[in-house]
């Protein structure tokens, strides 16, 4: 098949679109003809080199966590999905760019749900579940998401809202429509946090998601008073150091069928901002790595 691949780490022009093994649904497993698959952060560290002693995988790498298309093989043991469906969800931790990717967590596709919006989801909704099930009870709630207009911390938003919650998120002023239209109530990130906030939750935040790469962290323990009510997904050692909590993905099917619940009510939209063909699996890329908002690949 024809994948994604990168035999050094570095730049993103270290990746060639080549000829790489065909892999196969195990027990537990599907198979999916891939249509499209999202660049997550994880994808750009291992790339680049970045988790080399945290994450050592065997090179050449195929880059890619989640993905969507239509299962092509069903592996021993599933039962609750066909040949023929069409599904988005998570492979392993670097193998889903390419023609074919197994997965060992989805879910159907919500109606109205492009490839490119089903492959963005997967990796932001299991990581947004796990934070609202830290988080517990939101209804009635106010919550602060750091970094809300991000794949991340948009899905948290959106379950949160779900929830009953009150949503406060900080974004890029260009980003603040898109968020307001959400349900969230927007504002900027940087000095001076702790006051907007308080303008806009006179009454206190109970809770805090850290889903942006910012040093935030303690800013956020110190507006929300308690740090066992702040999550990050960021932050490892300083989670470790303020007593707040570190939360990662996990490959659940049950999650992702929770966030495509929610997408098939009209609670959530993926957004995606740029789309680009397997062939340009570099820049797309060099588009994450600028922050640009979320970029998928598209695999013909």
């Amino acid at each position: 098949m024809l994948a994604a691949r990168y035999h050094r780490f570095g730049a993103p022009d270290v990746l060639t679109v080549e000829e790489a093994p065909e892999p196969h649904a195990g027990e537990g497993a599907v198979r999916i003809r891939v249509q499209a698959v999202s660049v997550n952060p994880i994808d750009v560290l291992l790339r680049a080199g970045h988790l080399q002693g945290v994450l050592d995988l065997p090179l050449p790498l195929v880059p890619g966590r989640d993905a969507a298309g239509v299962v092509d093989e069903v592996g021993p043991g599933v039962e609750d999905v066909r040949i023929g469906d069409l599904v988005f969800g998570l492979g392993g931790i670097s193998d889903t760019t390419g023609e074919h990717a197994v997965l060992t967590a989805w879910s159907a596709v919500p109606e109205g749900w492009s490839a490119p919006q089903a492959a963005a989801a997967g990796l932001a909704a299991a990581t947004a579940a796990n934070i609202v099930d830290a988080l517990g009870d939101l209804s009635g709630r106010t919550l602060l998401v750091e970094g809300a207009s991000g794949a991340v911390g948009r899905a948290v938003a959106a379950f949160a809202l779900d929830a009953g919650a009150t949503v406060i998120g900080t974004g890029r002023e260009s980003n603040h429509a898109a968020l307001a239209e959400l349900g969230v109530l927007p504002t900027t990130y940087g000095d001076g946090l702790a006051q907007r906030v308080a303008t806009l939750a006179p009454g206190g935040v109970d809770a805090a998601v850290h889903s942006a790469p910012s040093p935030s962290l303690p800013d956020l323990v110190e507006i929300v008073g308690d740090p066992a009510r702040v999550v990050t997904v960021i932050d490892s050692e300083g989670a470790q150091r303020l007593g707040a909590r570190k939360v990662d993905a996990t490959n659940d099917s049950a999650q992702l069928r929770r966030f495509a619940d929610l997408g098939r009510r009209g609670g959530y939209t993926p957004p995606v901002e740029h789309v680009l063909p397997l062939a340009s699996a570099a820049e797309a890329h060099r588009l994450a790595e600028s922050g640009s908002g979320k970029v998928v690949i598209t695999v013909p």
